[in-house]
This record gives C-alpha cells, sequence and structure tokens, in this order.
C-alpha cells in the first residue's frame, strides 16, 4: 500500500502571517492538530502542531490575565512558532516506510508532497486505520494468532486447508517471531467457528496456535 491510497488529500493549510489565535481556531473548526504551512507561491514552509502552539504560550507561572495572553498570542504569527526543517515524504512512498520515519523521528504526521507540490498529509490517525484494516478488526469471525516455523510452504498448507474446509481468510499479519526460525502469524478467518479452526491446526504439529478467539 502506497501514502497517496490512506493520506488526507488537499489538507487544509495556513499562511505564514496568519495569527497563532487564528491557526488555533482553524484546528479546532476542522479537528486537526496539524497544519502545514504554505509561502506565497505555495511552496512548504513549515508546519505547525498543537504542541507547537502550546509551547509558545505563557508559563503557567504567568501573571498576565486570559485577555492579555489572547491579545498577545493575537499577535504572534505562525511564522515565528511554526517547524521549517519540515520532514516529508513522496505520494508513492510506502505506508510501513512513513510509519517507519513518523516512529523514528517522533512525529505525528508526514506532509505528502508530488515533487515541490504539497498534495496530501499523513496522520497517525492514517496510519491506526492502516492497522486496523490490516488486521480486519472491523469483520466478524475467528482471529488466530500462530507461532509459525519459519519454512517456505507453511503458510499456504494453513490457508489450503481452511479454504478446504470452507472458511475465508481474511486477513493475515506477520510479524518477527520469539527466535529467528518462527514468525508470529495473526489471521482472521469466517465461515469457520473457533472449535473448527482448532481442528484444523492439529493437522499441521510445526504450529503452534498461541490464541483463538472470536
Amino acid at each position: 500500500m502506497i501514502v497517496r491510497r490512506v493520506m488526507t488529500q488537499n489538507p487544509v493549510f495556513v499562511h505564514p502571517e496568519l495569527s497563532v489565535n487564528e491557526a488555533r481556531s482553524l484546528m479546532d473548526k476542522e479537528k486537526i492538530s496539524h497544519l502545514p504551512v504554505l509561502d506565497k507561491s505555495d511552496t512548504l514552509a513549515g508546519i505547525v502542531t498543537r504542541k507547537d502552539m502550546l509551547k509558545a504560550g505563557p508559563s503557567p507561572a504567568t501573571t498576565l490575565d486570559i485577555y492579555e495572553i489572547s491579545y498577545l498570542l493575537s499577535k504572534l504569527k505562525v511564522e515565528k512558532i511554526m517547524e521549517r526543517r519540515v520532514i516529508t515524504v513522496d505520494e508513492h512512498e510506502v505506508v510501513e516506510e512513513a510509519a517507519r520515519i513518523m516512529a523514528d523521528k517522533g512525529i505525528g504526521c508526514l506532509p505528502v508532497m508530488r515533487g515541490s507540490l504539497l498534495v496530501g498529509i499523513i496522520t497517525d490517525a492514517d496510519l491506526f486505520r492502516v492497522f486496523i484494516n490490516a488486521f480486519g478488526a472491523r469483520h466478524p469471525g475467528v482471529r488466530i494468532a500462530l507461532n509459525i516455523s519459519e519454512r517456505p510452504g507453511q503458510l499456504a498448507k494453513v490457508a489450503g486447508a481452511i479454504a478446504e474446509a470452507g472458511g475465508n481468510l481474511v486477513s493475515f499479519v506477520s510479524s518477527e517471531g520469539d527466535d529467528l526460525a518462527h514468525r508470529r502469524g495473526t489471521l482472521r478467518i469466517t465461515g469457520l467457528s473457533p472449535g473448527a479452526v482448532e481442528t484444523i491446526l492439529k493437522g499441521f504439529p510445526d504450529i503452534e496456535l498461541e490464541d483463538i478467539r472470536e
């Protein structure tokens, strides 16, 4: 899956001269936490987040009242608090690479580019939706977690047996096992009961059933 298929297209953006108060109001209205900042030539110049706004505000120890604080923030421009060194991703990058960048850099979003043109934004919320879809979490059925020997054809045998019994494999996610000789697989199956799935798996002594639930 590539970023373009899961990103928010035509993201809401602001210009550098917008006040912090106006940017915050826009975030509240649109229910978002990140705003790309485009200059007059529509080139990406920065990004501003709710975290940036919190850091720009006065400390809890301030003696200013709420009206004075609001006045000061109305004069403060986005360009003064935005992050100028923006990490971006190409629209044709794969989703897992975007997720890796966000996790490694400790950031909650990536502006998505087509050359020098901003075409979207991908956020941690978008990645949560990818995660939900990958695990088939919205589908009813039997969810199983398997410890599978790292040998060719193991999964194909299980999938074939499930299909032969009238079951349908809705999703499969593979992850690192407890050692190099194994992988952990999480499957969601429809059309079969938990008991029927357990009976099928007993025919595969090299595959350990770690968890099963509906």
